[in-house]
């Protein structure tokens, strides 16, 4: 029979659950997982994992259908979307059993079912009716896909981005409610299939969240795509007609209607917290989050969360790097805040949309001086091999001290070109060391070293 007391018990084994657990183990920690579903939490099975590798399908079928770009003549060909999906879904499955690998190799418990808190030490497992006692949990639960009023989600006809990662046919006509990172990476998608791709915001660019300069070059791209796309678009309502979905909408030209073979709805997320019993506990939540220190402690003591759950920056790698802090601080193991303006966000459409820190306009109202730097990735010998040249780079720095408040990148593979901007800000290097370090040439990062010149006016190929 299995054990039932623990140091540490954790639920949910997404990439806030499962890291937390590993470190656990690491430091000595006798821990125990409880998982609902599927090991690797929706980033593995739903999200993250698949979504990439069929952004890489529909890269390569990008590039046939431009092929006479790079000298080559093709006659007919056929891209075969449900083949891209069964690529999909071998990558995650692959990653998925590696977390499995990982939870045995390091001796962590797992339990299958779903997890309630029964009081501050105590955790039941239905359905099987087992109860777990530790003196720490985390709560690691995630969230899942909202909707809004008048756009029920109903898996079918109004999807949501797990129903889309079921498709075996490109939708056609789409449409996509919401320009966010989810929303723009399906437009990426299913567009080189031949999707007619309408996609819909309430806010007055595409991908709002990023600085403005990006999302009107974002802009441009998708006119230049042919991916149509309406801003400040608030939709009423959704109504059934045969086989077609109308949307109702308004916009600043007035009401008009959209018609859509389906409609993808990518307007954010809301926290799995409910039915787990916090309340009970007194555990505090804001509309539905659980609130949380810089330690991811709860108000509770011995009970903390990480992740999504939290809201706190709703990426994968947050998660990850909140299990750790949590995780190292019950262990009273020096546990360091995180710095979430030192936290890259990604987008992973076609051109690709990476920053972190703040955009220009949040940079001004602090009210300080700066300096911004800025290099096309036109004049880059390597963008231009590779033939994927459109974008930039942009440096926000503070003018009297050198710190970087912001990064913002559009263009050919900037979601990898993170890591050098993460590293700079954590270590607070200002642009001039950027600009100091050499960048290989011919290589993309070049950018990066051009950019921060030229946030002292000295960029040497512009």
């Amino acid at each position: 029979m299995p054990d039932t007391q623990f140091d540490l018990v954790i639920i949910g084994g997404g990439p806030g659950g499962y890291v937390a657990a590993i470190r656990a183990a690491q430091l000595g920690i006798k821990t125990a997982l409880v998982e609902r579903d599927d090991l690797g939490g929706i980033c593995l099975n739903w999200g993250c994992i698949p979504t990439k590798a069929l952004v890489k399908n529909a890269e390569v079928v990008d590039t046939f259908n431009h092929a006479k770009d790079f000298g080559i003549t093709l006659g007919k060909f056929s891209a075969d979307y449900g083949a891209a999906i069964d690529r999909s879904r071998v990558v995650s499955n692959r990653l998925v059993k590696g977390v499995e690998f990982l939870m045995k190799k390091n001796k962590i418990e797992v339990f299958k079912g779903a997890a309630t808190l029964t009081a501050r030490d105590r955790v039941q497992i239905k359905p099987a009716g087992q109860t777990l006692t530790a003196k720490n949990i985390i709560i690691a639960t995630g969230a899942r896909p909202r909707s809004l009023p008048g756009l029920d989600l109903d898996g079918k006809n109004v999807i949501s981005s797990r129903e889309a990662l079921e498709l075996r046919e490109v939708p056609n006509p789409l449409v996509i409610v919401g320009a966010s990172a989810i929303g723009m990476e399906f437009a990426t998608i299913y567009h080189p299939y031949g999707a007619d791709i309408t996609v819909l915001e309430a806010l007055p660019h595409l991908l709002p969240k990023e600085d403005e300069e990006v999302s009107i070059e974002f802009e441009k791209q998708m006119q230049r795509k042919g991916i149509k796309f309406k801003t400040n678009a608030k939709v009423e309502k959704a109504e059934k007609s045969g086989k077609q979905i109308n949307l109702h909408v308004t916009t600043p030209q007035g009401a008009e209607m959209v018609p859509a073979q389906k409609v993808l709805v990518a307007v954010g997320i809301q926290p799995n917290s409910d039915g787990m019993g916090l309340e009970a506990l007194g555990i505090a939540l804001e509309r539905g989050a659980i609130t949380v220190n810089e330690f991811m402690q709860t108000n509770v003591p011995g009970i903390y969360a990480v992740g999504d759950v939290t809201m706190k920056l709703a990426l994968a790698h947050v998660a990850s790097a909140q299990g750790i802090t949590a995780v190292e601080h019950l262990a009273q193991k020096n546990a360091r805040p995180l710095d979430y303006n030192a936290i890259p966000r990604c987008t992973y459409s076609d051109p690709q949309v990476a920053s972190l820190g703040l955009t220009e306009a949040q940079a001004r109202e602090l009210g300080g001086e700066i300096s911004i730097g800025k290099f096309p990735f036109r004049a880059n010998g390597k963008a231009l091999g590779i033939n994927s040249y459109e974008g930039f780079i942009k440096i926000i720095a503070d003018k009297k001290y050198g710190e970087i408040l912001g990064v913002h990148m559009i263009g050919p593979e900037v979601t990898d070109l993170t890591g050098e901007f993460a590293l700079a800000k954590s270590m607070e290097l200002t642009p001039l060391e950027l600009a100091h370090a050499i960048h290989a040439h011919p290589s993309l990062t070049e950018v990066i070293g051009e950019a921060a010149l030229d946030t002292f006016g000295e960029a040497i190929h512009m």
